[in-house]
Parts: structure tokens; sequence; C-alpha cells
């Protein structure tokens, strides 16, 4: 099992902004939506869970909304936290910590 310790988060949070930020779908969604995701990419949840959606179907509207490049780009058997990780060759840190990898979509670790 990965361990990521506490302090590489800010770079992870860093990382995981730019690469919002880059298929932002205006400047709301690049200057304050990407750096909220980001932020709270890191905890230990599901993404969908830790920003207040109600279900997978919720955060894939809000992220079609706001970034719909992407949106059309994500693969449809990998989550959103997942997919965004892998895209920034990173792991995220509920990832490293997860016991149910064998039952993650599409999940590489």
């Amino acid at each position: 099992m990965i361990r990521i310790e506490k302090e590489y988060y800010p770079v992870l949070e860093k990382k995981v902004t730019e690469f919002l930020q880059k298929f932002a779908k205006n400047e709301h969604a690049k200057i304050q939506i990407s750096p909220h995701i980001a932020k709270i990419s890191l905890e230990m949840n599901h993404l969908y869970q830790d920003l207040g959606f109600k279900n997978r179907i919720e955060m894939g509207r809000y992220m079609k909304e706001h970034f719909p490049t992407l949106a059309e780009q994500k693969p449809s058997d990998k989550l959103w936290k997942k997919y965004i990780y892998e895209m920034i060759d990173e792991t995220a840190p509920a990832c490293a910590d997860c016991n149910d990898n064998v039952n993650c979509f599409a999940c590489k670790m």
C-alpha cells in the first residue's frame, strides 16, 4: 500500500488545481471551483461525497457544467477522483489508503 505524507498534500492540491483550470469553462470555474475541488480531493471519501453531492450522477452534471471538455474526455468506467489523479500521474490520498481497490472502477493500484 502506498502512503502519502500530509506534507505532500499542498503539492497535490496545486497540481489538481492547475489541471482543472486548463479545462475550466469560465473564470468562475477557473478561479473558484478548481481550487475548491482540488482541496476537497484530498479528503478520504469519494469526491462526490466530500463535495456534498447525493450521488455520482450529480457530480457528473456539475463537472460537465464547469469542465465540459474534461467531462467529455473522462472514461465512463472511472471515478472522478481516480481520473483526475491519474491524469496528473499521482495517487489520491484516499486511494492510497483504500482497502477496496479490487472493487474500484478501473483501479490500477
